[in-house]
């Protein structure tokens, strides 16, 4: 009998599973362990170099293209990535592999659009270009706002993912909710703990750590996976196909488009839009930019990140499909976390306890590392944008603007945990492209603009950012993602009243034309001597170490 033969005449494999993993949880937990001890070692021989915002913000600016860019890889491949499209694939098919091309095309915008030109003119956050030519005290609010907000989602989605993992770590039923809510509150504390002692150079080992034992392990079960279909593609997509037949699903229509948003075309288009173009706009990937000691290494990190990225991806086209071969869409569906719960099931149903021990803490890692980005992305933001910038006006006593920084990461982490619970169960791949949508809304148009176009005005940018960022809000709030059905975040009530459950499609383009309408009806007009500057240093890198003081 072939394996996958025997594999569907087990007992029900959510049971099966469960019962297993309350058995062997001291494997998972052992494992999970020695990857927080191993990393906390690193993160406190990292923090002996933490004298100034510098280190704190930028790591010195002592990193490699290549190191950068392993760990801006795994920093981007977020539970969402690992778990989420996984899952997406396993139940969805060829629609949910667009995830995985969208995320990675996303890049080739950053690379050629931002990459160069951020890290040429900025000195520690988004902010630093945005208001580089505009009135400082206005953008840096706006541009602080928004990169809140856009962690703030970025962090649900980390969080929520958080729960069900470790609900399939522990074996906890997928109704002990307190379980998995202590499980979020043990996340949102670690974090706390890097961000606080790391400082951005610590949180750079972890993800560089992070991205090699997730780019490892997702790269053996794919292997096993392979093996077990003759390392035929073709056989383990008939494989996923007979067995979505077998439990009366939508058979072949998993290797055609459709199988999600064929009714709802629009919703797609709107969601290739917000990851395409929301990469470019993510915080806490922008400020990966800033580790590195030239343009041409923040160009190199780039480049490493597609390659790995890319690998990546095409390693969740095989796991998602060998989810749903071997172990079936209502199975997982049924699995404590849901849909993000199909790698893990398919580490179990391939390598037994071990295997899923290792891959759930490498995915636990992983959430683990992307929270620590964001946390410091989020802190920067407030001490360097609002405290530095804005409330002492550019004159922060030196250690002072550190101090703010890591009393915020507190802050911060308390709200993630909470967010957390309430997310808890949702589909942490959609929440994220909700993140992305926001970011492309509230921060992409400015940035291009800053970049781009000389008579672009304060006025513009204010128009564009809040625009942008609250239409996003709003027509998420009025979205079925929130209410109007069983799926939805809020079930039982029903106040929606926009269709689509991405916003992109019209939030991206409003921000763009409010930052135009903005600046042609704006009377004032900005310094051309300092934009003539940030042409020069942005293409040149001439000057791209000073101090951002205008």
């Amino acid at each position: 009998m072939s394996l996958p033969s025997a594999l569907h005449q087990l007992a029900p494999l959510a049971t099966t599973l469960s019962e297993q993993t309350k058995e062997h949880s001291w494997i998972n937990i052992l494992i999970f362990v020695g990857f927080v001890a191993i990393t906390m070692i690193v993160v406190f021989r990292a923090s002996r170099g933490n004298k100034s915002a510098d280190d704190y913000y930028a790591a010195g600016r002592s990193f490699s293209g290549g190191q950068n860019g392993t760990a801006i890889a795994g920093d981007y491949l977020s539970a969402a990535s690992f778990l989420g499209i996984t899952g997406a694939i396993a139940v969805n098919g060829y629609d949910g592999f667009l995830y995985s091309i969208g995320f990675l095309v996303a890049w080739l915008v950053a690379l050629l659009l931002v990459a160069e030109l951020l890290r040429n003119t900025g000195k520690f956050t988004m902010a630093d270009v945005l208001s580089f030519r505009l009135q400082q005290r206005p953008v840096r609010i706006a541009a602080a706002t928004t990169t809140l907000v856009v962690c703030f989602f970025y962090l649900l989605a980390q969080m929520a993912g958080a729960g069900g993992l470790v609900s399939l770590l522990l074996g906890l039923d997928s109704s002990n909710k307190a379980g998995q809510n202590v499980v979020i509150a043990v996340v949102g504390v670690l974090m706390i703990v890097y961000v606080l002692i790391g400082g951005m150079k610590g949180t750079t080992w972890v993800q560089i750590i992070k991205a090699f034992l997730l780019i490892t392990g997702a790269a053996i079960m794919t292997i096993i996976v392979l093996a077990l279909h003759g390392f035929n593609l073709s056989t383990l997509m008939d494989a996923a196909v007979q067995t979505s037949i077998n439990e009366g699903g939508v058979g072949e229509a998993l290797l055609n488009p459709g199988a999600q948003y064929g009714k709802a075309p629009l919703d797609f288009i709107s969601l290739a839009i917000a990851l395409v173009l929301g990469t470019a706009a993510l915080p806490h990937v922008l400020m990966r930019f800033y580790t590195v000691p030239t343009a041409k290494e923040a160009r190199k990190s780039v480049v490493w990140a597609i390659w790995l990225i890319g690998g990546f991806y095409v390693f969740t086209l095989v796991l998602g499909y060998g989810a749903g071969a071997l172990i079936g869409k209502e199975t997982i569906l049924a699995a404590p976390g849901g849909v993000n719960s199909a790698a893990p099931l398919l580490a179990f149903v391939i390598g037994g306890p071990v295997l899923l021990g290792f891959i759930s803490a490498v995915a636990f890692a992983t959430i683990l590392a992307v929270v620590a980005g964001l946390t410091i992305t989020a802190a920067a933001s407030f001490a360097h944008d609002i405290y530095s910038n804005v409330i002492v006006k550019g004159e922060p006593k030196p250690e002072m603007e550190v101090k703010v920084a890591r009393r915020t990461v507190i802050v911060i982490g308390v709200v993630a945990i909470g967010g957390g619970i309430l997310a808890n169960g949702q589909n942490i791949a959609f929440l994220v492209a909700l993140a992305f949508a926001v970011a492309a809304s509230a921060n992409l148009p400015t940035i291009v603009y800053s970049l781009f176009w000389k008579k672009f005005t304060t006025q513009g940018a204010l128009w564009s950012m809040y625009g942008g960022l609250a239409s996003a809000i709003l027509l998420i709030s009025f979205s079925p993602v929130v209410s109007g059905n069983a799926k939805a975040m809020i079930p039982g009530v029903d106040f929606s009243w926009f269709p689509l459950a991405n916003p992109g499609i019209v939030s991206i383009p409003l921000a763009f034309f409010l930052g135009w309408l903005g600046t042609v009806l704006d009377k004032n007009t900005e310094d051309p001597r300092i934009q003539a500057e940030m042409d020069v240093r942005s293409l040149t890198g001439i000057g791209a170490e000073k101090a951002v003081d205008h």
